[in-house]
């Protein structure tokens, strides 16, 4: 006797390997994304001391460029790269759930 055709369920397909997977992957694209625009900041100020001391010595707002850099604008464009990172991560899940109710 033939099984009857039942349409899969979205909560199985939700945790299903293949959506997983996916789901993975493209946080590891974000993931790497985040941790290459950090390193580029936190290897790039000692490059620019290096390689341009001069510029790097310049005075802005009371603060030698590379101070101003270090102290006051690294906190912010850590925190900007965390806030992108949850927020692209969180939106990411919502699409493949979607995509999965579908």
């Amino acid at each position: 006797m033939p099984q009857p055709q039942t349409t899969p369920d979205p909560v199985d397909k939700i945790h299903s390997e293949s959506f997983l997977r996916e789901l993975m992957n493209r946080q590891l694209a974000l993931s790497t994304g985040c941790a290459l625009a950090f390193l580029v900041a936190l290897l790039g100020l000692p490059l620019l001391n290096y390689f341009a001391p001069a510029i790097m010595a310049k005075r802005v707002g009371g603060f030698t460029l590379a101070w101003l850099i270090l102290g006051v604008l690294f906190f912010p464009y850590v925190w900007a790269i965390s806030f992108h990172f949850i927020r692209r991560s969180l939106a990411l899940e919502v699409s493949e759930v979607e995509e999965a109710r579908r």
